[in-house]
């Protein structure tokens, strides 16, 4: 039997439904004000964003409210509410489960819809802007259909029984306060991508496919990236102080399902710089923002349809079909303008040497489209398996690993090389003076690995070209600082090389946790310390702690006979799952991960515990801080830049020196 219809399920169903119709009408009404020259038609666009974004914001507000005002009588409070989730965590219930994910989902993308709407509402005469802004209204009307037809995400549940339902989120969803950052901040990235992607299209459908399309989006595109990258080590973070595992990259489907647009969008602004530049790459550079929005609509598809299994996944969704068949429109439609299009694709200019910036952007684009491919198919090749064969089989991260650690060492190469080479061609007497104090640094990252004790060949060429590429960009750093003072970190250029910095950064630390990083277990007793690769681990006491949603217990250890860590088993009641809680002491040098197994005794005087040693972890996340550093600089116009005063149809003045 069915629960009385809620205020909270009319409200967020009205609410959608008047989205849903304001996304259509806004972009039929721009196709029609286009088509017939209708200028009062024209100025009334501009209502129908704030009308589908206010249908959003109402529709999230309402969800919000049911979750923390515990209203059962829809259905998705029973799946995700409960009466003993903490504050915090009812609130992050929202995106725990498929119908609050795609509401944030539509969030994000209704407000980046009204925000192009009002940058552009003088300009919507401009079939350019009107082209994208239909594109971007027909995504979303399609998410406002998702919610309110295939998922519903204000349908009534049945009269709740609550010894079977509202059990609250996922266990793991509500132990961290990442989650209260990590989904929001990589959908702000997935969604970005609409704007480039929108922009493209619009390029394509009015011919206007030389450089002026990509002055109204590169910002986009640089921001979207940003909150991706800093999104993927947010989660990366939450996997590594959640899970238990002692890692924070296991190539899990959904870790992929984020990477490959991180991938596509990076391949994306390099090779955008030798479109504005020299005229070339048009089809490449559109195929590229194509398959990176592309790649959010599969990543969704994976995340949400429950094809996959997957640590990450929290749904098992029923609108599958529709992503996956929003998924081939995309494509398809994609590659018909393309092909219409082929003749004005055409470049007018072409690579006068391989050696030379231009050919490192083609050579990293290569790479990166190449490394996307593998992860694609390892992610989905045991869809493929099951289709074809009937049968399941998993690729696990020994193949990501194998196949990913060559390329990542190319591509640390070309970040050493390219900074230093020059437009069109390069001569040796330049490389040789350019590329003298990198080389040393190179040099002296492998004298200091070597020294240290670090062995095997590849962490050893990680190192050392580690050393090439910070040197490269350092150099440039230092020059610009010397022109410019701190100004001269302002700009695309320079931003790019401290979000390179950033890279080498994680790449050298990612490459010395996984070489070097040391496991053993240990059955620790009270009195008796253990040592281990230069630490001692003492048990304390064994604590049992409970509260209305939990129990569990923690083993206090003192770690080098100074401040004790707390491991813990909690047991959340209402599943009936262990789950982990490792303690970490943080270190420049390496971090000690302590987890408590599972067989601990509640009562017990001794503790099974697993005892890492993880080098350079904390570098991690400084550089991810450094990325995110220099994704906001390299926002900024330089001081060379001369800003077209149509942003959208002109072509762009570009910096002279170390674009």
């Amino acid at each position: 039997m069915l629960a009385t219809a809620s205020l909270n399920g009319i409200v967020g169903h009205a609410a959608l439904i008047i989205g849903l119709a304001a996304s259509v009408f806004g972009a039929l009404g721009l196709v029609i004000a286009n088509v017939t020259g209708d200028g009062r038609l024209l100025r009334t666009i501009s209502n129908y964003a704030w009308m589908a974004l206010g249908g959003a914001v109402v529709a999230v507000a309402v969800m919000e409210r049911a979750l923390i005002t515990r209203d059962f009588s829809l259905a998705y409070i029973q799946q995700v509410g409960s009466r003993d989730t903490p504050a915090l965590f009812n609130v992050t219930a929202l995106w725990s489960a498929l119908e609050g994910s795609i509401l944030l989902w539509l969030l994000i993308l209704a407000i980046y819809t009204a925000v192009i709407m009002k940058r552009n509402r003088q300009r919507l005469d401009d079939p350019l802007v009107a082209w994208a802004l239909v594109v971007m209204f027909t995504v979303t009307a399609f998410f406002f259909f998702l919610s309110f037809g295939p998922i519903d995400a204000f349908k009534n549940g049945p009269v709740p029984d609550f010894t079977r339902c509202c059990l609250g989120p996922n266990p793991l969803l509500q132990n961290h306060i990442l989650v209260l950052f990590h989904p929001p901040i990589l959908y702000l990235g997935y969604v970005g991508f609409t704007v480039p992607f929108a922009f493209a299209i619009a390029a394509l459908i009015t011919g206007r496919v030389g450089e002026g399309w990509l002055v109204a989006t590169r910002r986009w595109a640089l921001y979207a990236w940003g909150f991706l990258t800093v999104g993927i080590l947010l989660g990366g973070w939450w996997s590594y102080e959640v899970l238990g595992w002692g890692g924070v990259w296991g190539w899990d489907p959904v870790e992929n399902a984020s990477f490959l647009p991180w991938l596509t969008g990076t391949a994306y602004l390099h090779s955008v710089l030798v479109q504005e530049r020299r005229g070339m790459l048009r089809v490449w550079n559109i195929s590229l923002l194509v398959a990176t929005f592309s790649l959010t609509i599969l990543g969704t598809f994976i995340t949400r349809s429950g094809v996959l299994a997957s640590v990450h996944a929290f749904s098992n969704g029923t609108i599958g079909p529709y992503l996956l068949g929003f998924f081939g429109v995309i494509v398809a439609v994609s590659l018909g303008l393309i092909a219409w299009r082929g003749d004005r694709l055409r470049s007018p200019g072409a690579i006068d040497s391989p050696i030379s910036r231009e050919g490192a952007f083609l050579a990293n684009n290569v790479i990166f489209t190449v490394f996307a491919f593998i992860v694609l198919l390892g992610t989905v090749f045991p869809l493929i398996v099951e289709a074809l064969q009937n049968r399941q089989i998993a690729v696990g991260p020994p193949f990501f690993d194998r196949l990913s650690m060559p390329i990542g060492i190319t591509l640390l190469f070309l970040m050493a090389i390219a900074p230093v080479l020059p437009w069109r061609k390069a001569s040796t007497e330049l490389l040789r003076d350019r590329l003298f104090w990198p080389a040393w640094c190179g040099a002296g990252a492998l004298a200091i690995s070597v020294f240290v004790g670090a062995d095997g060949l590849a962490p050893l060429l990680a190192f050392m070209l580690g050393g090439f590429a910070g040197g490269a960009a350092t150099r440039q750093l230092l020059l610009a600082l010397r022109r410019q003072g701190w100004r001269g970190l302002v700009g695309r250029a320079n931003g790019g090389m401290v979000v390179h910095l950033g890279v080498i950064i994680v790449a050298v630390a990612l490459a010395a946790s996984n070489s070097y990083t040391r496991v053993a277990e240990f059955t620790l007793q009270q009195g008796k310390p253990v040592s281990y690769q230069g630490h001692t681990f003492e048990l304390v006491k064994l604590q049992q702690f409970a509260d209305a949603r939990s129990t569990g217990v923690k083993a206090l250890i003192r770690v080098d006979g100074g401040k004790s860590y707390a491991p813990a088993i909690t047991t959340f009641t209402n599943f009936g799952t262990k789950i982990p809680t490792p303690s970490v002491r943080n270190g420049l040098l390496n971090d000690l991960y302590l987890t408590l197994e599972p067989s601990v005794r509640f009562d017990g005087t001794e503790a099974p515990v697993k005892i890492y040693v993880k080098p350079l972890i904390v570098w991690l996340w400084i550089g991810g801080m450094l990325m995110a550093a220099g994704t906001v600089l390299a926002g900024f116009p330089g001081r060379r830049r001369r800003v077209p005063t149509d942003p959208v149809s002109a072509p762009i003045e570009l910096e002279s020196a170390g674009v």
